[in-house]
């Protein structure tokens, strides 16, 4: 027997970062929605724990414990009181190290997964109490759709979308480290004042009514200067996608993927196009959001 759950990848439409607390970590307001690029994570009996991954970038995963996913099979193993001889098999199409949560989307899928194989019974509640232990991110890859997180980003309140909002988005040729880029924003942050992170009522109001114009005038993030500020060349890539016709461009979390919000999936046709022969990016996709967060399929 074996269980796959498919978790999608995630854009910030806002990323509200506060000051650096004492542990280190940011206050954050951060307005996630769920786009349809997916990662596959299939669970099966196994006479030990073990990952195994495929797909773009695969390469680049981590097969030991220290995988989101292997650290969510042992999480939820040490709760129930399971052995977690479990084969993990990560199908990837969600870039890595690309600012799309997709080390999340697997944390949060093979959590679903292993609990669906396991039969634990755990409730949501406690699904993303330990979500929320694996990382700031992982809790909405659980949840999907739209939502607000504060916190670290792991405390979430679903939010209303009411129309479909068509995206590209632009890979990179390297990865952008995500400590290292809040490095950078403490450093550029330095003898600042910066105010405590909070969602913006324009931003809720356009998701809601599913408006991308209004959505493409209050798009942020607070990391972007950082990000461009550690990848200069970042900069080149939104000025393509934004004169191809994109209403928005903005980095996508802590990059260095770059997100375009677009009118409609005629117009993302064409700012994808434009951007792969930029000869900028190392890959170039369309999505549309918001999509459900990690189903078993």
């Amino acid at each position: 027997m074996s269980v796959t759950v498919r978790v999608p990848a995630k854009v910030n439409v806002q990323l509200a970062v506060g000051a650096a607390r004492p542990d280190g970590f940011h206050d954050l307001a951060n307005v996630f929605l769920a786009v349809g690029l997916y990662d596959e994570v299939t669970v099966a009996p196994a006479d030990e724990l073990r990952v195994t991954c495929e797909g773009p970038d695969a390469a680049q995963v981590p097969l030991d414990r220290t995988n989101l996913a292997a650290r969510a099979a042992l999480a939820l193993a040490e709760r129930r009181g399971v052995e977690p001889a479990v084969h993990i098999h990560i199908a990837k199409d969600i870039p890595v190290a690309g600012g799309m949560a997709g080390g999340s989307a697997d944390g949060a899928g093979a959590l679903l997964a292993c609990d669906t194989l396991w039969g634990t019974g755990a409730s949501r509640d406690e699904l993303l109490a330990l979500c929320a232990d694996l990382g700031s991110d992982v809790p909405f890859s659980l949840v999907g759709g739209a939502a607000l997180g504060v916190g670290r980003g792991e405390r979430l309140t679903t939010l209303d979308v009411g129309g479909t909002f068509h995206w590209v988005f632009a890979m990179a040729d390297r990865g952008l480290s995500t400590p290292a880029v809040f490095r950078e924003f403490d450093r550029l942050a330095q003898g600042r004042d910066i105010p405590e992170p909070t969602a913006s009522p324009e931003v809720l109001e356009a998701l809601a009514k599913g408006d991308p114009e209004a959505l493409a005038a209050v798009v942020s993030n607070d990391l972007q200067p950082a990000a461009l500020s550690l990848f200069p060349e970042l900069a080149d890539t939104l000025d393509a996608g934004r004169g191809a016709g994109a209403l928005a461009a903005l980095v996508s979390g802590s990059g260095p993927t770059t997100a375009f919000l677009t009118r409609d999936a005629e117009s993302a046709q064409k700012v994808a196009a434009v951007l792969r022969a930029s000869g900028r990016c190392r890959s170039v996709r369309t999505a549309q959001g918001a999509v459900a967060g990690a189903t078993v399929v």
